[in-house]
């Protein structure tokens, strides 16, 4: 049985963009958050695309990871994820090719299957490719063999990329990411923080499938988990304001710029819009470092996690920093 102290924790930023802040101050904090994490012992610093998201920085995200890797010196940072539809193989394959060669050894390459946007925007992002989610697995194949050895007959290569073979995650909210990923024998990374729902069928598909590789002879298993960590319950409860103004946005369809916290949400939002920021939310651990290192307990214990990704989009950056410090804490014992 896995102990807190057994397990592995890294970052996932959503780069946020505050209200009344600009996207170069998002970004200029990615960087400081990353240098922070790292000194904080954390194990990876992961950045997610989305497209036409106000609040959220991150879309260019291998343009991203090289400004994150080059101002880090030995976290590893990588993409959580790439939403591989919405891209060529073979361009993935040389932008990551071009981080492992720059960086060696530290960078990651998490594959999402949905475009991480709306339907109009993924035409705009596509034009006149006709990917779609279910080239997924195809897809997964070719990006491999472009990061993977040159073969004799190879015709297209990737360069840089040929050979690199940069680690390759899948990521999932749902089951088919879970079941192709046991398959291949690749490690896998669960949004448990955004659908907790599916968790513990998502890991046991996952663990039922899996078949050892190259890369795993068993599985890796990684989740995602929202964070809200302060000195007190009362101050945690008060940051998190925040992040449930930023869920209630997102399920509005309104603007997902950050809005500073609030003394209360009564008269936010009506009665069903709070369960289901609550059911969204369902994994955050909102609280003391008492309180955080309860709840992480019976997260581990009930799903035998190998790594924790944690995700913290906090109004105040310096909240973050504290937030992320506290937590590292609680991981160490």
């Amino acid at each position: 049985m896995k102990r807190l102290s057994d397990i592995k924790f890294s970052t996932l930023d959503l780069v946020p963009v505050r209200e009344n802040g600009s996207a170069a101050q998002s970004l200029h904090n990615s960087l400081d958050l990353a240098q922070h994490v790292e000194k904080f012992g954390y194990n990876r610093f992961w950045v997610a695309e989305h497209h036409n998201m106000d609040g959220i920085a991150s879309s260019a995200t291998s343009v991203l990871l090289g400004y994150l890797a080059g101002g880090t010196s030995t976290i590893r940072v990588g993409s959580g994820g790439v939403m591989l539809p919405n891209h060529a193989p073979l361009v993935i394959a040389e932008q990551f090719g071009t981080l492992e060669s720059l960086y060696p050894g530290r960078i990651d390459l998490g594959l999402g299957r949905a475009p991480g946007s709306d339907q109009m925007t993924a035409r705009a992002l596509r034009r006149e490719r006709s990917g779609s989610a279910d080239d997924f697995p195809e897809d997964v194949t070719e990006l491999m063999r472009y990061l993977g050895p040159r073969t004799p007959d190879q015709r297209i290569i990737a360069m840089p990329g040929t050979g690199t073979n940069v680690p390759i995650w899948l990521l999932g909210s749902s089951l088919f990411s879970a079941q192709l990923a046991g398959e291949r024998g690749l490690p896998y990374a669960f949004a448990s923080h955004f659908a907790p729902r599916f968790m513990h069928e998502a890991i046991r598909v996952y663990r039922n499938h899996f078949k050892p590789s190259a890369v795993l002879d068993k599985p890796y298993v990684m989740l995602g988990v929202p964070l809200v960590a302060a000195d007190t319950d009362e101050q945690a409860d008060y940051l998190a304001t925040s992040v449930y103004q930023r869920i209630l946005a997102l399920m509005r369809g309104q603007s997902l710029v950050q809005r500073p916290p609030v003394k209360t949400m009564d008269g936010l939002w009506l009665p069903h819009e709070k369960e289901a920021v609550g059911d969204f939310l369902g994994l955050a651990m909102v609280g003391s470092p008492q309180k955080i290192r309860a709840k992480l307990d019976v997260l581990i214990e009930q799903t035998q996690a190998d790594e924790l990704i944690f995700t913290c989009d906090l109004y105040e950056h310096a909240d973050r920093l504290h937030s992320y410090e506290l937590l590292a804490q609680v991981m160490k014992g």
